[in-house]
């Protein structure tokens, strides 16, 4: 059995992709290896941040690696809060505040238009793949639901009535931009 570090210690994500790996790949969190430290994530872009995350753990620990990052990109607000969507109240990275915050910046905007976006940088052997997904959407005027995490509680994905915070797990993983990212690193390690 092949064993695969997924570069997190998001335990929401971890449920979430765990479900999709196929038998073969033996997924293992930041946790699993032993690996505690807070992993920075200074690049200005959102693909920059997870490349640095997987290329930090392969070389620090040697193991075959993915790591993600996403943002939430809204239309209004040229593009924030992006790459800083898990600190965007501040350092303590506060699902609650961050969208606390993000409501109050979009009080006076008539555009709720946003998009979801998530990109994967897998690191195996020596060579770095890197794979994309984004979910268009809406964002909603009061957070809705208690499903999911982060923002999920105020973005409508386009085509549905509910938040993906009302949306059961299922669906969500096949309309999100995780999912759609994550559907093609599987289509990817299926192949190899």
């Amino acid at each position: 059995m092949r064993k695969l570090v997924f570069a997190t210690h998001n335990k929401n994500k971890m449920r979430e992709i765990q479900s999709l790996m196929p038998e073969d790949i033996q997924l293992l969190s930041l946790d699993d290896i032993n690996c505690f430290e807070d992993i920075e994530e200074t690049e200005s872009t959102i693909e920059g941040n997870a490349i640095l995350k997987a290329n930090y753990i392969k070389k620090k620990y040697g193991y075959d690696v993915f790591a993600d990052d996403t943002g939430l990109e809204v239309k209004a607000l040229d593009g924030q809060p992006g790459v800083y969507s898990a600190r965007y109240a501040g350092g303590h990275k506060s699902d609650a505040d961050n969208m606390q915050l993000l409501l109050q910046n979009m009080e006076e905007k008539t555009n709720r238009e946003a998009q979801f976006k998530t990109v994967i940088a897998l690191c195996l052997g020596d060579d770095t793949h890197i794979f994309e997904g984004i979910v268009k959407g809406t964002i909603t005027t009061a957070p809705i639901g208690t499903n999911g995490f982060g923002y999920d509680p105020v973005f409508q994905p386009i085509g549905f009535s509910q938040t993906f915070a009302q949306l059961p797990l299922t669906t969500k993983n096949e309309i999100s931009h995780r999912g759609k990212a994550f559907k093609k690193l599987l289509s990817f390690l299926r192949k190899i």
